[in-house]
């Protein structure tokens, strides 16, 4: 079984519409995630690497708008309201916060995974056919699995590209080395920490051998790395 490559956390007090949605995502591949009130969404994120959010307004102690504060915060992944709130002002105040997307119910689970895809590939700056995800000077060429700058190929070891297109993935996100763990090794085990860092040691000594990319990967001292595109 294809392991799932893009991780959604749905936050709704309404268990149906968690259901339906969910079901759905992992239908089509996704891996899901749930919380049916905001603190434990924001305890979710510290933890999980999430490519996607989708939060309701109305909920119980902490409304949406609130969470959506903490959450960016966090995570510059997509976040989608999808809430029975149909006011204009509701609208605009999401958007103006800094939602990605503003949609009211009732949305079909189909409707919801394509805005989802479309915020996503944006979000990682992928191109519309495409494979690469450029920060000039560095280049990276995902279908062909090759890294460069200044049109230099750089020599690295799948460990060392898989972590760079990780981090590159998500820039500005402070990756934990228990995301990172769990998106290399599909688990996390402490042990896997010193593995991480010597990883992460080397791929940095080759960014540093040129001009624009020596500090593109940034120590989170105690936690683990973040990417600066």
């Amino acid at each position: 079984m294809t392991e799932p490559k893009y991780t959604c956390l749905l936050v709704d007090d309404d268990r149906e519409v968690l259901q339906i949605n969910g079901e759905y995502l992992r239908q089509k591949g996704f891996r899901v995630l749930l919380a049916e009130e905001a603190v434990g969404a924001i305890e979710l994120i510290r933890r999980e690497l999430v490519h996607c959010i989708v939060l309701d307004v109305m909920m119980p102690g902490m409304d949406g708008f609130a969470a959506l504060e903490q959450i960016r915060a966090l995570t510059q992944a997509p976040i989608l309201f999808l809430t029975g709130r149909a006011a204009g002002e509701d609208r605009i105040r999401g958007l103006m916060q800094g939602a990605d997307d503003y949609i009211v119910k009732p949305c079909s689970p189909e409707e919801l995974a394509l805005r989802l895809m479309i915020h996503i590939r944006k979000s990682q700056n992928l191109q519309p056919r495409g494979s690469v995800l450029e920060f000039p000077p560095l280049r990276i060429d995902m279908l062909g699995h090759r890294v460069y700058c200044h049109e230099t190929e750089l020599l690295l070891s799948n460990r060392e590209y898989d972590l760079l297109l990780l981090l590159a993935r998500n820039p500005g996100v402070e990756m934990t080395f228990e995301m990172i763990g769990r998106n290399l090794y599909n688990g996390y085990l402490e042990a896997d920490r010193k593995n991480i860092m010597v990883t992460a040691s080397r791929l940095r000594k080759k960014l540093e051998g040129f001009v624009g990319t020596e500090h593109l990967i940034e120590t989170v001292w105690g936690k683990g790395y973040r990417f600066r595109g």
